[in-house]
């Protein structure tokens, strides 16, 4: 299973912080955000990875990463995303690079608790099709700015609706995918939203339209430090408070 890390977008929402400098090269605690991500993988067992990214500070991911294999990493390729046209566009980048594997895809502003490694055995054990990574936020106000689920009778997702002024559950959908060969036919399909961005909720309910979406709810904190400044912070605290919890 290949890993595609996505690392580009112009990172608007944490203006002034981003003016000069790519958001996921920004501190969290002791070390850039990016580690985050790569750490998550390496430590899932992903050990191939493609870094996307984008704009002018792309050139500062190599000076800080290099060929990987400091962070873990057998094999770190990088590919370049000219404009802002969402996740879905930028996954698309990837794809010789996957060859025809799976893999997942993980969102480099989302910061887990837990290992992301059960989510990666059961993607294995999956005959086919896509998965998500859910966590439950219980704050409504919070859910009305992410991607959510609704549930159909038998507790399988039947749609995940984006940004829902009236969320349909309390399960969001973190920034961690899974997908087969397939999704190399769907994003060629895909029309741009109202953004202009192909968005990659768009991808996740292609898959559940044909019945091939399974999930995995991941217990502990979750936290998208690319969400908003606050967010950033919340997420900032998190990590410091867990690391001081450890030395003691």
């Amino acid at each position: 299973m290949k890993g595609v890390i996505l690392a580009g977008g112009t990172g608007s929402r944490l203006h002034p912080l981003t003016r000069i400098t790519n958001k996921h090269l920004l501190p969290i605690y002791d070390r850039p955000m990016i580690n985050y991500a790569i750490e998550s993988l390496v430590g899932a067992g992903v050990d191939e990875i493609m870094l996307v990214t984008g704009g002018t500070h792309a050139g500062e991911f190599l000076r800080l990463l290099g060929n990987g294999n400091e962070f873990g990493v057998e094999r770190l390729l990088y590919a370049y995303q000219d404009k802002a046209g969402g996740i879905a566009e930028a996954l698309g980048l990837a794809e010789k690079f996957v060859a025809g594997d799976r893999c997942v895809v993980l969102l480099a502003d989302n910061i887990f608790e837990r290992s992301i490694r059960p989510c990666v055995e059961a993607f294995r054990r999956q005959r086919h099709g896509a998965r998500v990574v859910l966590s439950k936020e219980s704050d409504p106000s919070h859910l009305r700015h992410l991607g959510v689920v609704q549930f159909d009778g038998d507790r399988r997702i039947k749609h995940i609706v984006e940004k829902p002024a009236d969320p349909p559950s309390e399960f969001a959908v973190t920034g961690v995918y899974f997908y087969d060969e397939t999704v190399w036919r769907v994003l060629p399909e895909l029309k741009p939203s109202g953004r202009g961005e192909l968005e990659i909720t768009d991808v996740n309910n292609w898959y559940l339209g044909q019945g091939l979406m399974e999930y995995d709810v991941l217990e502990g904190f979750w936290g998208d430090a690319g969400e908003s400044i606050q967010a950033y912070y919340s997420v900032n605290d998190f990590v410091r408070s867990r690391a001081a919890s450890q030395e003691q």
